[in-house]
């Protein structure tokens, strides 16, 4: 106020003075009480800007004064509500590292500094005495949150984590379905509810709620259609071997909507493909394949369209299989499927040309068998079985694991069925349980004749009672081990009775 007076007097000040040097200043006279003053107009002006100043600066000085209690009481309250910030903040970085006693001892001093923030003081003092682990004191401060609406979410948040704690799975989901139903947008809830839907193996409730979570935006459209996709699989998985004629129809339509949804899931194109494929649907299985393949390619894809058709000649099952992998040619696996439809059709030239050319690519178990077989069917015998030696170290390949010993794709447990769920939903990527439980799966490589036949004159004599007949290449003994001339030779030794001989590798009598 009084910077606005300042500021005010000294515009008028200045142009009064300017008013008064450019032209007439006029006159002003004042007569009070027989006395008679005479100046001119613009002093006259002046004079009463500086009184109005002087007024102006006594009455903020009087009003400085009578509010200085109040002034005082601010400043102590702001102090205490800086100490109150400080305390909470340090109680809730206490009650994140763990520190249960420090935390309540902040959330005790938090409650007699912190008066404008009772929401704050009950949310740490719930969580000093979880980080303590007083889970009793816990449920009792996020129960009293539920007196105050705008506190209700986070203490069912807390009563769920609480009941978690306690292994009460039954009352944990009662506070997430009723934080579910009280905000929309309570991700933590549906992600509870959801998880346990998926690990009852409850596809149908789990796809409603994934349909409603759509609806309220806490998932994107993307994760939506992915999880929803392999919950049809899942589902048309647990109806796929049902005997009932009925069950094996709803298969085929829940994998029919994966597909629709997301072409390139590979669990769900094998599965579609196989029951049209029962149900005489052939060229619809591989129209899904061949979508799937050029997006995604996946071993499973391939075998599973070389099963489609099973009446004709390796050579058209050669050329069935050249035209898939021309449709993403230049992807690893197309490479592969190369060099199997060379191997069917019986062409080794081109079947050792792509082997050749996959040398460059990390050694695999699978590729190993692959590079022995190209081998073996040129005649190369010892390259097949060095490459045989090389795979048996070499790591097995993620996809092709996903292949039981039967070469049937994606034979899931529930459970397994439960985690690809919750990881193609959220990242879009394949998991392979038959690999992390180290499980045998389809084989990778082949079996090859042994190296030796055991026939020669050598093992007969060994095995059998005949004299030990001598080793062809047998150099015989050295000159320098011949008596000389001069020596008379040495006594004849008596004659022995004969010995049977022994390999090392033959078993050996009991003592």
């Amino acid at each position: 106020m009084i910077r606005a007076a300042i500021v005010i007097f000294l515009i008028a000040a200045v142009g009064v003075t300017a008013l008064a040097l450019l032209g007439d200043a006029g006159e002003a006279h004042l007569i009070w009480r027989g006395w008679r003053v005479d100046m001119t107009a613009a002093a006259a002006a002046l004079l009463v800007l500086f009184v109005s100043l002087l007024a102006t600066i006594f009455w903020s000085g009087v009003k400085w004064i009578f509010e200085a209690p109040r002034r005082a009481a601010k400043a102590r309250a702001e102090t205490r509500r800086k100490q109150g910030a400080e305390v909470l903040a340090r109680g809730f970085l206490a009650a994140a590292a763990g520190d249960g006693s420090e935390a309540r001892r902040l959330a005790q001093k938090s409650a007699e500094l912190a008066d404008d923030a009772p929401a704050l003081v009950r949310v740490l003092a719930a969580q000093s005495a979880e980080a303590a682990g007083d889970l009793p004191a816990a449920k009792a401060a996020y129960s009293a949150m539920l007196g105050f609406p705008e506190m209700r979410l986070a203490g069912l948040k807390g009563l769920m984590q609480t009941a978690l704690a306690e292994g009460d799975r039954e009352a944990a989901l009662r506070h997430a379905q009723s934080a579910y139903g009280l905000a929309k947008t309570a991700r933590w809830a549906w992600r509870a509810l959801l998880e346990a839907r998926l690990e009852a193996g409850d596809w149908a409730a789990a796809l409603e709620l994934i349909a409603g979570a759509q609806d309220r935006k806490i998932v994107s459209p993307i994760v939506a259609d992915r999880t929803r996709a392999a919950l049809l699989a899942a589902s048309a998985a647990s109806f796929e071997t049902s005997p009932d004629e009925r069950a094996r129809g709803q298969a085929e339509s829940y994998a029919l909507q994966a597909v629709k949804l997301k072409p390139d899931f590979a669990p769900g194109v094998v599965m579609a493909a196989r029951l049209l494929a029962d149900n005489g649907k052939g060229g619809k299985a591989s129209s899904l394949i061949e979508t799937a393949w050029k997006s995604a390619p996946h071993p499973a894809l391939w075998l599973a369209y070389r099963d489609l058709k099973t009446r004709e000649t390796p050579r058209e099952r050669s050329r069935r299989l050249a035209a898939l992998a021309a449709l993403n040619p230049d992807v690893r696996e197309s490479r592969i499927l190369g060099v199997e439809q060379a191997l069917i059709a019986g062409d080794v030239p081109a079947a050792r040309a792509g082997a050749k050319a996959l040398e460059s690519e990390p050694l695999t178990r699978r590729l190993a068998g692959l590079q022995a077989r190209a081998a073996n069917a040129a005649g190369a015998v010892d390259e097949a079985r060095a490459w045989v030696a090389r795979g048996v170290a070499a790591p097995q390949e993620p996809d092709w694991s996903d292949l039981d010993p039967e070469g049937r794709a994606f034979a899931y447990r529930p459970e397994d069925w439960t985690r690809l769920v919750a990881t193609y939903g959220e990242t879009g990527e394949l998991i392979h349980p038959r690999l992390e439980r180290a499980e045998r799966s389809i084989s990778d490589l082949p079996e090859l004749p042994a190296a030796y036949v055991e026939s020669t004159a050598f093992v007969r004599a060994a095995e059998g009672e005949t004299p030990i007949m001598p080793i062809p290449d047998d150099p015989g003994v050295l000159d320098y081990a011949r008596p000389a001339a001069d020596e008379p030779p040495p006594p004849p030794r008596p004659p022995s009775a004969p010995r049977r001989r022994r390999l090392a590798s033959a078993s050996r009598p009991a003592k």
